[in-house]
């Protein structure tokens, strides 16, 4: 073999080497599929599913100008989409409720606050504006039946979407607690005007005699609220009256309105609206808003007004 023949073999093996070697030292050529694969593999991060922390708010309530001060580790707890609260409620919270019923009867001029708290993904199938302002009510309820009067109980309702239930759906405290004081002799001119305007603006339910179920608009749940509060503050009661069209006897007629005053007296009862706040009464067709003689008219005068002493 001659020496030209042997210099060309040593600048193509010395080529051949070169490039294995940088293929093989360099990270970011792709020299083969298979390299091209064991890169895209290796760059590949598979993300971790995020993990959301059970929250658990503690029963706490204090007094800024004054020494009263609790704070438990329970509270009250709740299903999602439910304002009932659930049924085992602690003693460490029922003793908790205890000295604040203790406070506030030997301080009349302070009021506890509640803000119940709701998530944007809850489903509200209460007659209040939002769950929260629902949960908040069921708890003022629980005070009340426990000797708290509601004249010292003022609820709220929030939108809190940092709270998480845990895997069965249970929200552990999705409320807040807080305590004012009040001016000796104060009036709320702002509750005696939303007051006297449910007065002359009932809420009107139109239904039929065997309806399951009502639907309220979102003005008829605010004033479902502000019926509320009236009734707490003022010591007013819910009046529910109903009405029906001229067909068929007096009689008759009398019983079917008492059916329907029924029927809605029961809806706010479930909704969370004390049974002993609530009075009801049939007109039957004795005081028509419109003309009987006209289908349209007869349905009119078919219904149910919710309202306040």
């Amino acid at each position: 073999m001659s020496k030209k023949t042997l210099y060309l073999l040593g600048i193509l093996l010395t080529i051949i080497i070169g490039t294995l070697l940088f293929c093989y030292l360099c990270d970011n050529c792709h020299c083969s599929e298979t390299s091209k694969v064991a890169t895209e593999e290796t760059n590949t991060i598979i993300a971790e599913p995020k993990v959301k922390s059970i929250t658990k708010n503690a029963f706490v309530i204090s007094d800024a100008n004054g020494d009263f001060n609790v704070k438990i580790n329970d509270n009250f707890n709740f299903k999602t989409s439910n304002f009932s609260i659930l049924d085992t409620i602690s003693p460490s919270v029922s003793e908790g409720v205890t000295k604040l019923k203790d406070f506030l009867l030997e301080n009349p001029l302070k009021t506890v606050d509640i803000t119940g708290y709701y998530k944007s993904d809850e489903i509200n199938n209460s007659a209040f504006p939002d769950l929260g302002l629902a949960r908040a009510n069921s708890v003022k309820n629980y005070l009340v039946s426990q000797g708290i009067p509601s004249k010292q109980i003022n609820i709220n309702g929030q939108l809190n979407d940092a709270i998480n239930p845990d895997d069965s759906g249970t929200l552990f405290g999705p409320l807040e607690f807080g305590m004012l004081t009040s001016k000796e002799g104060a009036i709320d001119e702002t509750l005696t005007a939303v007051c006297d305007d449910i007065r002359k603006n009932p809420i009107v339910l139109y239904f039929n005699t065997g309806q399951a179920q009502i639907n309220l608009t979102t003005e008829q749940r605010e004033k479902i609220a502000n019926i509320s509060r009236c009734v707490d503050k003022l010591g007013v009661k819910i009046q529910v009256v109903g009405h029906t069209d001229n067909t068929g006897s007096a009689t008759t007629n009398m019983r079917l309105g008492q059916e329907r005053a029924d029927f809605a007296k029961d809806y706010l009862v479930r909704n969370g609206i004390l049974e002993a706040n609530i009075e009801t009464f049939s007109k039957g067709p004795t005081d028509p808003i419109a003309d009987n003689n006209t289908k349209d008219g007869q349905a009119k005068n078919r219904r149910t007004v919710i309202t306040i002493n």
